[in-house]
């Protein structure tokens, strides 16, 4: 199974922004980056994942660890209801980064995966290191 760690950051929200992935394949590590002006800490948290998943094999077996619930629940429990509900939230508000979540559910079907919530800035050695990359690429 393939590991991936994610995140997300902002400097100012909306602001510079960076996001990261640690993926981890057959004991080989990869890290990727990247950044974005103009933009906010879910749209990179949203980022990060999709990024991942375009480095690895579709139909592969994943497991996707992120310290986001807007992520974490997102994909796995709200994007069911906003489909149903013509992309609306529960309180009818068009869900705000339909394109991103969009293309992360699209991406998500290609593989199977097993999403999981870490502690932010806790004692995850991965979670604090892919942490520190997504903030690096912020300050670009």
């Amino acid at each position: 199974m393939i590991k991936i760690y994610t995140d997300g950051s902002c400097i100012g929200n909306p602001g510079n922004g960076g996001w990261a992935a640690i993926i981890i394949n057959d004991g080989k590590m990869t890290t990727i980056k990247g950044s974005k002006k103009n933009t906010t800490n879910n749209q990179m948290e949203l980022f990060a994942p999709i990024k991942a998943l375009k480095k690895i094999p579709k139909g592969s077996k994943v497991q996707i660890f992120t310290d986001s619930k807007y992520v974490k629940s997102g994909i796995t429990e709200w994007i069911h209801n906003w489909k149903k509900n013509g992309w609306k939230t529960a309180n009818k508000q068009p869900v705000k980064n339909k394109e991103i979540w969009t293309e992360l559910d699209n991406l998500s079907n290609k593989f199977q995966i097993k999403w999981s919530w870490v502690k932010a800035h806790s004692t995850d050695k991965l979670n604090n290191e892919v942490d520190m990359l997504a903030r690096e690429a912020a300050n670009l």
